[in-house]
């Protein structure tokens, strides 16, 4: 399944020493690297989380005008869910150029998509003005945002992972996971300035229109970085998969699957606290909107601050122990987060958020990154980490908000607590399951690798 211009065994060992050599120059660029995968990943969350605050504070309103409250809300969670939908289509994609062709293009091509997208959405016109061809748009263009955020995730992680040093990949792989908290902070800052100094016409759209200067940064940013060591050594071997995304299935089905079970409760409980919730408090509790915002706001900010150290945390006692204490905690946390926030009082509304975000959430997104390209070698890293990671976000992030809605106004809020309780379990036995690795030597060729190289027959998991 890989290319067929080997090389001799010692033209590749040559190769091999040559790039050993170069790699300590540019992993002294690591700071520099890590900074640029924090704010291009930064803007496209921003991007991704606007819809998301829109979804459950107007989408409703505005696009499905004709549904009850409760259905308006079910109808723009639903658009909401579409972009999760494609992610996988986007990691699909972008893994395989990005284990072709490198991981620098595929970032520099999912910046693009995601940017027209977004920046299109505040150009929508509403349900008013065209009638039911505004929802079919606003869909069309959430499927796209789902598309780049499916192909960024992996690219960018990787650029921060695959130049960092032995013993220092958990912290700088957790940079571009830092770029979640951003985003949701600049998001719901952006969105929250607007909708309180703006006509009210034009207040949602701010948010979106403003998409395109911060996609003209990241593209300037991006643009001027280098491809990882890693894959530059995969590259002058002339190793590179021809089919990732089948080699990878094919040689490490486990991971895969180990991947999308830890993913589940950080992805799913993740929307529960920062989305879901702001429909929660305006419509179950009926407190002003501005309530939960605030609670999410601090909360991105705190975790500009958690996810970087549960990231440092795991280079010293391991991915494994800091994902189960996240794992562990989401679950006994999910009646607990309830509870705070019916007391209707704002303080303990926030401190639910903040107490389910940045210690349950964030001890798993910090090791996140290193943990999940530490599962599959350098030749189908992209499309590994990528696939693991977007296909949970199907039935876990991107549908979480919707069956927390219904699950409320069908049995009240005990159902919803079950089902992220249930979501912590899936992740908690995941990483029970999964091997330790962050020991390992991330640019060594894998066993699997060696044996699709040497054209011997795959093993399975």
């Amino acid at each position: 399944m890989f290319g067929s211009s080997v090389r001799s065994k010692r033209e590749k060992e040559e190769i091999v020493e040559r790039l050993g050599g170069e790699r300590e120059g540019q992993t002294s660029s690591i700071r520099q690297v890590a900074l640029a995968s924090f704010i291009g990943t930064a803007i496209e969350w921003y991007d991704f989380f606007l819809y998301g605050t829109a979804a459950a504070l107007v989408f409703g309103e505005l696009f499905f005008p004709e549904f009850s409250p409760l259905a308006g809300t079910l109808a723009a969670f639903a658009t909401y869910a579409v972009g999760f939908v494609a992610r996988p289509l986007g990691g699909i994609v972008f893994g395989h150029y990005g284990d072709r062709i490198g991981r620098k293009a595929m970032l520099v091509l999912s910046l693009l998509i995601m940017g027209v997208a977004t920046f299109l959405i505040g150009l929508l016109p509403t349900y008013a003005q065209v009638g039911v061809l505004a929802p079919v748009l606003l869909v069309i263009l959430r499927f796209l945002q789902g598309i780049g955020i499916g192909g960024e995730w992996g690219g960018a992680v990787l650029m921060a992972v695959e130049h960092s040093p032995r013993g220092r990949r958990g912290f700088y792989g957790s940079w571009p996971q830092m770029g979640v908290p951003a985003g949701l902070l600049g998001g719901n800052l952006v969105y929250l300035a607007a909708t309180s100094l703006i006509p009210a016409d034009w207040a949602w759209r701010i948010p979106f229109l403003f998409s395109i200067v911060l996609v003209a940064v990241g593209l300037f940013i991006r643009l001027k970085l280098l491809e990882t060591p890693a894959f530059q050594q995969v590259k002058e071997t002339g190793t590179e998969a021809r089919m990732p995304i089948l080699d990878v299935i094919r040689t490490y089905p486990k991971n895969v699957l180990l991947a999308m079970g830890m993913r589940i409760a950080e992805n799913g409980t993740f929307y529960v606290l920062t989305v879901f919730v702001l429909s929660y408090v305006a419509g179950e509790l009926g407190l002003d909107q501005s309530v939960g915002q605030v609670g999410v706001i601090i909360a991105a900010a705190i975790g500009l601050l958690t996810i970087p150290l549960f990231g440092a945390l795991s280079d010293r006692i391991g991915r494994r122990p800091v994902y189960m204490f996240g794992a562990a905690f989401s679950l006994v946390f999910a009646f607990p987060f309830f509870w705070l926030l019916n007391t209707g009082i704002e303080p303990l509304i926030w401190l639910a958020i903040i107490l389910g975000v940045n210690l349950g959430h964030d001890a798993m997104y910090g090791p996140q990154a290193s943990f999940f390209a530490e599962l599959f070698g350098t030749r189908v890293r992209y499309s590994g980490a990528s696939l693991g990671y977007q296909l949970a976000s199907v039935i876990a992030g991107g549908l979480s908000p919707f069956i927390a809605t219904a699950l409320l106004a069908a049995f009240g809020y005990g159902a919803v607590a079950l089902y992220t309780a249930a979501m912590a379990l899936i992740t908690l036995i995941s990483v029970v399951l999964a091997t330790e690795t962050f020991r390992e030597d991330i640019a060594a060729t894998q066993a699997e690798e060696q044996r699709l190289i040497s054209g011997a027959q795959p093993r399975v998991q």
